[in-house]
């Protein structure tokens, strides 16, 4: 089951060491020439490889714009080379940087408190009090609400298909899943909501809000929040690509039914001002969008599970490059992959966004040559933390859904923690102790780091994502040989049937006619069953989209469970009143195969496929 494109955070991670604020080299702000050099070296063959057509560049210092280009197309069927004057990328998730820097505003204004129940501020609908304590905007910008995923419906392809977003926030409340503070699980919905109350205590719409109060006193005049592009910047909207069969093939426009999560469309040029501004402690030339201490207020450490990995920072997600602290985002939407990093003791900033499907695999390359040309630096060993004992078992990501369809995506998303002479064997990977509770990725330089939740929950925190540790009846292994066993019980009962008819036809002995039907609807639920799990596979392994909805054909598949519902409960019904009718023996595969029909209604209806839960 598809949902939205990777993210580059991964690949970034995966090449850094994440400390919370380890000393670094100085360093010299690069020249133009050095700059030009090193991009057009790197790009000369990096997009194209790696199935984008086109990438755009920034690099700004220093208080101003170093270097900025474009690479490769823009438009494939026309030919529109990329600029970084003009040319808009959709920069999805690093909208969030934009959300969080409206609600830094409106805290220095006074019109926003980040420790405040976030209902304080909410008029249409309410978050549940599902715990004692409240969700706050810093929980929303942590990511720490603990909020359950949902990919379900976060696009649309027509603007008429997109509800206001008041009414889509009401409508769509996530499930809190565990109390806030304790882990991050990155939250759409928490960065949208944010959007949501900086609309309600602004009086402006979302788009409108970052329009004058941000994009504006940038000067970011070829950039926008609105969806679709306005009329007069359309024309000059990069196209984004997915690559199939050795050919390109044009993604169409997708509509951010949580704008505040992921709708500006910007230039290179125009994210170049942004960064400066976030560089310059809000200041960009003579306009601010925050002011001093606000802005290094927002840049400070906010969260993290472990004072020596990764954290959050207002919104910031923080990683360490070559002993350098870097304040970043990415984002990924249709086919556009974008990464913005800052680094505050370089007075750096880089903006890169390709519009193909290889733009991780070009950042995994062009970044960390970067940080090793412009930016050396020392790697330090971290300190402090607590030293927690590792838990062995499955782990699902924190970022999972738990009342939609989409809670089955866990069984093919749980890893395996294994802890063997000392080591950690987790996510492919192994991992060796560099201090109490905390493990580095052999061959690399991710780090890990047990946790214990306020509720008494394993967790494992890495540089990236956070894991939750399931019990038992949430294991892949136990989830798979209850569907065996289903299997295995079901084929008996199908092709039972055939060949009980025709040892009747050859004995002529009678079965008495109540026994029979309640073979039969056995066999019939049995089938169905089969079906289910087969057609359902299929869908789970393979390229169905959710981003507009569940697709009306796996929502016609939710009623095979259904069905065996009923056949079962009828079945049973039937049994029960002819039971002395039939033998030992055809009693006890008859039990057998109402265990298997059981076993599958509880998989179902433990994984919210007994019904439709969309």
């Amino acid at each position: 089951m598809r949902v939205l494109p990777p993210m580059l955070v991964a690949v970034c991670a995966a090449l850094t060491i994440l400390v919370p604020r380890p000393a670094a080299a100085a360093v010299d702000v690069p020249d133009e020439r050095a700059l030009a050099g090193f991009f057009d070296a790197a790009m000369a063959d990096g997009p194209a490889a790696g199935h984008a057509p086109g990438a755009v560049v920034s690099v700004v210092g220093g208080g101003k714009t170093l270097f900025s280009k474009g690479y490769g197309l823009a438009d494939v069927e026309n030919r529109r080379p990329f600029d970084p004057a003009t040319s808009l990328v959709r920069i999805a998730s690093i909208t969030k940087l934009f959300t969080w820097t409206a609600v830094m505003q409106q805290v220095q204004q006074g019109r926003l408190d980040l420790k405040a129940d976030v209902n304080r501020y909410l008029t249409a609908f309410r978050i549940p009090a599902t715990y004692p304590r409240p969700i706050t905007l810093q929980d929303l910008m942590d990511h720490t609400a603990g909020f359950e995923d949902r990919t379900i419906g976060v696009g649309a392809r027509r603007k008429e298909d997109v509800p206001p977003l008041e009414d889509h926030l009401a409508g769509t409340v996530p499930a809190r899943v565990r109390p806030p503070g304790e882990v991050s699980a990155y939250s759409n919905y928490g960065a949208a909501l944010a959007g949501h109350i900086v609309s309600e205590v602004s009086g402006q719409p979302y788009d409108e809000y970052v329009r004058d109060h941000i994009l504006d006193p940038l000067a970011m005049r070829h950039s926008t929040a609105a969806e679709p592009v306005p009329a007069p910047l359309a024309a000059d909207l990069a196209r984004s690509y997915d690559h199939e069969d050795g050919a390109y093939r044009r993604e169409p426009f997708v509509f951010d039914t949580l704008a505040p999560d992921g709708s500006i469309s910007a230039t290179a040029n125009d994210m170049a001002h942004f960064m400066i501004a976030h560089l310059r402690d809000g200041r960009f030339g003579d306009r601010r969008i925050l002011d001093g201490p606000t802005a290094r207020l927002m840049h400070r450490r906010t969260f993290a599970a472990d004072p020596r990995i990764d954290g959050y920072a207002h919104g910031f997600k923080e990683q360490t490059l070559n002993g350098h602290r870097v304040l970043m985002h990415d984002g990924g939407w249709e086919g556009f992959q974008s990464a913005l990093l800052l680094v505050p003791d370089a007075d750096l900033g880089l903006f890169l966004s390709t519009n193909g499907p290889g733009g991780a695999d070009v950042a995994a390359k062009v970044v960390p040559a970067f940080f090793d040309r412009f930016l050396p630096g020392r790697r330090t060993v971290p300190g402090g933390g607590a030293s927690v004992v590792p838990v062995e078992g499955f782990y699902k990501p924190t970022r999972s859904a738990e009342s939609s369809i989409e809670k089955v995506v866990a069984l093919t998303g749980s890893t395996r923690l294994r802890v063997e002479g000392g080591k950690l064997v987790f996510g492919g990977s192994t991992w060796s102790p560099i201090g109490p509770g905390l493990y580095q990725q052999d061959g690399g330089t991710r780090r890990l780091a047990p946790v214990t939740g306020g509720s008494g929950v394993a967790y494992v925190a890495t540089d990236g994502p956070a894991y939750r540790r399931v019990p038992w009846w949430d294991t892949p292994p136990v989830n798979v040989v209850v569907v065996a066993l289903f299997a295995v019980t079901a084929l008996t009962a199908v092709l039972g049937l055939p060949v009980a008819a025709a040892v009747r036809g050859v004995r002529r002995r009678p079965v008495a006619r109540a026994w029979r039907a309640g073979r039969v609807l056995a066999g019939l639920a049995a089938a169905a069953g089969l079906v289910f799990v087969v057609l359902f596979t299929l869908v789970l392994t393979g390229e169905t989209s959710i981003l507009y909805g569940v697709p009306a054909d796996v929502q016609v598949l939710l009623a095979l469970p259904l069905l065996v519902l009923a056949l079962t409960v009828a079945a049973i019904g039937v049994t029960v009143r002819a039971w002395r009718c039939a033998g030992v023996l055809a009693r006890g595969h008859q039990a057998v195969v109402l265990a298997g029909l059981l076993a599958l209604l509880w998989f179902c209806r433990h994984w919210n496929l007994l019904g439709w839960y969309l």
